[in-house]
């Protein structure tokens, strides 16, 4: 049905699809979402303050004022999604009971995308008169309502009259959420076909929900009634008619003689299909106007195939309800973010300034270069802004960052938040950290980084597309002047690929190892260093021209660069050989080790050493501690190390136990400061009760966020396994005891990854 717009956008569920999808929902566990503490509640203390009697003080505080509901419970965050199940997803009147593994698969998305919390309610009230009474009375539970497939006409009322009677947003999403993007889409297709809103002629097939809200949202953005043409299964909505019409629809009645699509469609700017397939006949695309926009949105098959309405008209714009062709109209662009931005400035209602908001941040963005998230989701080559990229992909992490405050906004500007969010700067951050887990930990080290003169970062795969994007990333936001080693045809044609702004020699400066005036002297001081270690002239000439780590390294040493970024592609081991033989050690140091950083749920736990040493002794073992210790507190954070071992406390008397006894000794000797304890088993260093209970005098208070490990199998298998099985994010590996800032990455990292790593190497590199 046309109201059931690209929600799933999918293409039609095979035999083994619905198998997979069955088997999908009822294992592990049934359904598709559960409800968590997120308060501990492990002994009687913790029970005394969540229930009673410590609950009474909340409960009395919200009686005397009940604004601190949002302080004091999950209410600002809770959204109630609420289905009778008439009109559901291409499915129809199938009932609230059947409805709910959609109104649960709404949940998960708005969860997932924006952190918002939801409970699905379906409920048994056809008639509008009990749709009111029963939603109405949920909103001391609730922070937001989302009203989802409740058929047309009766959804208009039911969102009207819950407007009038709750003080808190009432979403019908099929309307409101299908009209903003559409309105997005539409907006930026004009644009590029050089036309003007007010001047185009637009004609609609489908009179439901989601088509007159997209109509009555185009009318708000400047098109003209007069201009619009709506036809149903009644044909043109015309004055006088009087099947199926209702006040709705009767705005857009034409004063006309028309009265089917082919009478209406000649001269047409935009064709908006929100009804069924095939009713966009090839033939009558011809009488559109040049550069037609065709929104053909029934699912699961829209109204004309895009490959039909190409072959007709090459010059067409073309967006559908589905996953598998550009331009996807889905309503999970936007519905997360409205309301996470209405929930944040406590909004009593979701106005129409608000949706303009929305409208605007979502065809802003799409403007934007795509980010390495939503060009992987897409596949394929790296679209931009253009008749195939109309709006963003649904998968673009910063629809976030651009939608919520926007809304936020314009909530506060139309007055209607009760809660205004004073301090945007510090709202963008708290967003930044949801998108990037990594931002609530890594912003000291952004905020040094700024500070500090911005260092030169070299990186050794600057063809990559992670480092290609990460380099923009570091010129925006002022972190640090990329260099970038790799041949510059390849690095023009990629950046013209992803759609980056920067260019070389402009915004960043290019090593091309094929021609590079510095190249005899980098052979010469490579071969200073390594001609004894079986090297002969001819290789280093060779290695200048062809190693893009060894370039770096030598960049970095004779000052050309202050920091190295490089791993990203190849083998860890060879781009260390080449970091060991040409940085080398800081002086005084026994071996270089690496320290990771994973950040979960939990928040963030070190580990050490997960890529460099092999068996350490226990006099490396004792450094790379307090070395680790130290990057530690760069991220302002202290460090709590727990020296593990299959011995718990002199538990055993291996070699290995004995090795991390003698290392835990001289930690204590060398760094007396610094909390740590050991030898300990894993568990005990997470947890302080079982460790009091073996060891009631231990140094180590809380739980250990760093961790050193006896070898580098310990280490870098804890490492992977508790990484997928936490779902936790991986920060590093970050190289200790380097005379020059040097980082060698792992193949796996992101652009992401790469701009974290080269911030903390400015730091480094601006340490006295």
């Amino acid at each position: 049905m046309a109201d059931d717009k690209g929600k799933g956008g999918a293409v039609p569920a095979s035999g083994e699809l619905d198998e997979q999808a069955l088997f999908f929902h009822r294992y592990p566990r049934p359904g598709k979402l559960e409800i968590q503490a997120i308060k501990p509640l492990g002994n009687q203390r913790d029970l005394a303050l969540a229930y009673s009697p410590g609950v009474a003080a909340p409960c009395l505080a919200i009686k005397d004022n009940p604004e601190l509901a949002a302080a004091y419970t999950s209410r600002a965050n809770l959204v109630a999604v609420v289905s009778n199940g008439t009109a559901v997803l291409g499915l129809g009147n199938i009932g609230p009971l059947a409805s709910k593994p959609v109104m649960e698969g709404k949940a998960v998305l708005f969860k997932k995308f924006a952190g918002v919390d939801v409970f699905d309610i379906e409920i048994d009230a056809p008639g509008i008169d009990d749709m009111v009474k029963v939603i109405s009375a949920l909103e001391p539970t609730f922070g937001g309502i989302n009203l989802e497939d409740i058929k047309a006409p009766e959804c208009f009322e039911v969102e009207r009259q819950l407007r009038d009677k709750m003080n808190i947003p009432v979403f019908h999403d099929d309307q409101h959420g299908t009209a903003i993007i559409v309105a997005a889409a539409i907006l930026n297709g004009l644009a590029l076909a050089g036309k003007k809103i007010g001047e185009v002629k637009i004609v609609a097939s489908g009179a439901g929900a989601a088509a007159l809200a997209c109509l009555n949202l185009l009318v708000v953005l400047g098109a003209k009634r007069e201009n619009i043409w709506v036809h149903d299964l009644e044909g043109l909505v015309y004055k006088g008619r009087e099947v199926l019409m209702d006040p709705w629809k009767d705005v857009y009645a034409q004063d006309s003689a028309n009265r089917v699509l082919a009478d209406s469609i000649g001269g047409a700017d935009v064709f908006l299909g929100l009804s069924a397939a095939g009713v966009l006949k090839p033939e009558l695309l011809v009488q559109m106007a040049e550069k037609p926009l065709i929104m053909a949105l029934a699912n699961p098959k829209p109204e004309i195939m895009p490959e039909e309405a190409r072959a007709i008209r090459p010059d067409a714009m073309i967006c559908t309800g589905r996953s598998d062709y550009p331009n996807q109209v889905n309503n999970v662009l936007c519905f997360p973010y409205i309301f996470r931005g209405a929930l944040d400035c406590g909004a009593r209602t979701i106005n129409e300034a608000m949706k303009m908001a929305a409208v605007k941040a979502i065809a802003g963005l799409a403007r934007e270069e795509v980010n390495e998230v939503a060009a992987k989701a897409i596949g394929g080559e790296t679209p931009i802004f253009g008749p195939d990229y109309l709006i963003p992909s649904p998968f673009d992490q910063r629809l976030i960052l651009r939608i919520a405050p926007a809304v936020a906004k314009a909530a506060a500007e139309t007055g209607v938040a009760a809660r205004p969010i004073e301090d945007f700067e510090a709202y963008l951050d708290q967003l930044n950290r949801f998108v990037f887990r990594s931002g609530f930990i890594m912003k000291p080290i952004f905020a040094a980084a700024k500070v500090a003169q911005k260092k030169r970062v070299i990186f050794a795969e600057g063809e990559d597309e992670r480092v290609l994007r990460a380099a923009q990333v570091l010129l925006e936001e002022e972190i640090a002047r990329p260099i970038l080693i790799g041949r510059p045809s390849i690095i023009e044609t990629r950046l013209q690929r992803y759609g980056l702004r920067i260019r070389p020699g402009v915004d960043f400066e290019l090593v091309n190892p094929q021609d590079d005036p510095r190249y005899k002297d980098y052979v010469d001081e490579y071969f200073s260093l390594v001609g004894r270690k079986g090297v002969i002239p001819e290789a280093a000439r060779t290695v200048v021209r062809t190693n893009s780590t060894v370039i770096g390294a030598i960049a970095v040493r004779r000052g050309d660069a202050d920091a190295l970024i490089c791993g990203v592609e190849g083998r860890f081991a060879k781009h260390l050989r080449d970091v060991s033989q040409i940085i080398g050690k800081r002086e005084g140091v026994l071996e270089l080790s690496a320290l990771s950083l994973l950040i979960s749920q939990r928040g963030a736990t070190f580990f050490t050493d997960t890529y460099v040493k092999m068996v350490p002794t226990s006099e490396e073992i004792a450094e790379m501690t307090i070395m680790a210790a130290s990057a530690i507190r760069r991220f302002g954070i202290t460090p709590r190390a727990a020296l593990v071992s299959h011995s718990n406390f002199g538990s055993r008397d291996s070699d290995s136990a004995e090795k991390m006894r003698s290392a835990m000794c001289m930690v204590k000797e060398q760094a007396p400061d610094l909390e740590a304890d050991g030898e300990m088993h894993g568990d005990s260093a997470i947890s302080e009760l079982l460790r009091k209970r073996v060891m009631p005098d231990s140094t180590l208070t809380g739980e250990a966020n760093l961790l050193v490990f006896p070898n580098i199998d310990a280490a870098n298998i804890s490492l992977g396994l508790v990484k997928t099985m936490t779902d936790s994010l991986h920060v590093g590996p970050i190289l200790l005891g380097s005379a020059l800032p040097a980082h060698i990455l792992s193949p796996s990292v992101t652009s992401r990854g790469v701009v974290n790593m080269a911030a903390l190497a400015v730091v480094e590199a601006s340490a006295p």
